[in-house]
C-alpha cells in the first residue's frame, strides 16, 4: 500500500476524507479503514473490509461528487477507540464513526455509519 499521510488525531480522518474524495483517490479513502472494517452504505447495507470499501469509493467518486469539510462535534475517546461525528451541513441526520488507535500512534476507522436518518413514522 502506498504511504499515505495517517491520521494523528481522530478528527483528523474527516479532513483526509474531504481531501482525498475530492481528488479521487479511492484507495487513498479506502486508506483511512482498517481492514476488516464495517461501512453501513450504501444505505441499508454493510460494505465489510478495506477491499470492498475501495471497490465501492472507485463507484461513487467515478461520478465526480464534491465534498465539503463538516465540522466536528466534541470526540469521545476512551483508550484507544474513539467516537467522531459530524452533523451534515445539510441538517439531515448524522455521521458517526468508531476509530481505533493503531500500533504507530495514528487512528483509522472501524466502524462507519455514514448516514443517521430520522425514522419516519
Amino acid at each position: 500500500m502506498p504511504e499515505y499521510e495517517k491520521a494523528m488525531q481522530p478528527e483528523d480522518i474527516t479532513r483526509l476524507f474531504v481531501e482525498r474524495s475530492n481528488a479521487g483517490d479511492a484507495a487513498a479513502v479506502a486508506a483511512l479503514y482498517e481492514e476488516d472494517a464495517v461501512m453501513a452504505y450504501p444505505p441499508g447495507s454493510r460494505t465489510v473490509g478495506r477491499a470492498a470499501i475501495q471497490a465501492l469509493w472507485e463507484k461513487v467518486l467515478a461520478n465526480g461528487p464534491v465534498f465539503e469539510a463538516e465540522q466536528p462535534l466534541p470526540t469521545l475517546v476512551s483508550g484507544d477507540i474513539a467516537l467522531t461525528s459530524t452533523p451534515p451541513k445539510d441538517g439531515s441526520g448524522a455521521r458517526a464513526q468508531v476509530v481505533r488507535r493503531q500500533p504507530d500512534g495514528s487512528w483509522l476507522r472501524l466502524l462507519d455509519q455514514p448516514e443517521f436518518v430520522a425514522p419516519t413514522r
